[in-house]
């Protein structure tokens, strides 16, 4: 399997290319501010063709070149139905004082094709399976895709199992609750809910930062630390590093 990440504009939001193999179809997750080019090279480089734009949630810094990649390759963009209206609407999704200071340099909208994603459906894009999870808190689309474990055949290695989190969770911390329709306590029971059932050597890719795994989440990070130990919600609130929107 071939996965191409760069991180893109002013929030840094990793973007991923996805494809079985060089020269093969891929699909796009996350396509954020400034990411369009960074696409295109990434594309060419590998010799990829996409099918579809895949999105972990719809705050800006994850879907502001939906639009341009999408219109470029004739491919639909899957998005959860509550998040949906942030593609338009994104002072809305960040609130009035964030949101303002995006509008005048960025132009919003829906490409010509969404498809709206669901709780534990599975995409099958570009001879790969994408399982989806709805995972709140962050936003109250956000959702998370889990790609098995692939077993070694001829002239390939394999690969453990592969989570694109979003925003969910990063190296070390978890998404941020302070903008419009976060909830701390609802998205510390979607880490419970989504990432302690995964196995320990499940690659994480996560919207900002760096590569990590859930073995190395579940005993150094102090969220899902603490949610493992049964604290959840009565654990008191810390505040959590702000990577992204």
């Amino acid at each position: 399997m071939l996965i191409a990440g760069f991180p893109a504009g002013a929030w840094g939001t990793n973007c991923y290319l996805v494809a079985p193999a060089a020269g093969e179809e891929c699909v796009i997750i996350d396509p954020g501010h400034q990411a369009a080019q960074g696409v295109e090279e990434a594309l060419k480089k590998h010799r990829l063709k996409p099918v579809a734009v895949v999105l972990t949630h719809g705050h800006i810094d994850h879907v502001a070149s939906v639009v341009p990649v999408c219109g470029a390759h004739d491919v639909p963009a899957w998005i959860h139905p509550e998040d949906r209206y942030m593609m338009s609407d994104p002072e809305k999704a960040l609130g009035r004082s964030i949101g303002q200071q995006l509008m005048g340099e960025l132009t919003v909208g829906e490409p010509d094709d969404v498809k709206e994603l669901g709780d534990g459906a599975t995409l099958a894009l570009a001879g790969m399976e994408f399982s989806v999870a709805h995972a709140p808190g962050h936003t109250k689309g956000s959702v998370t895709f889990r790609m098995p474990e692939q077993a070694a055949t001829s002239g390939n290695q394999g690969c453990p199992p592969v989570f694109f989190s979003g925003d969910l969770l990063f190296a070390g911390s978890i998404g941020r609750t302070d903008l419009p329709g976060g909830d701390h306590a609802e998205i510390l029971r979607s880490l419970e809910r989504v990432c302690l059932p995964l196995q320990d050597e499940t690659v994480v890719l996560s919207g900002h930062g760096p590569q990590t795994t859930i073995g190395r989440e579940r005993a150094t990070n102090p969220f899902l630390r603490e949610v493992a130990a049964g604290l959840g919600d009565g654990a008191p609130q810390r505040p959590a590093p702000r990577r992204g929107m």
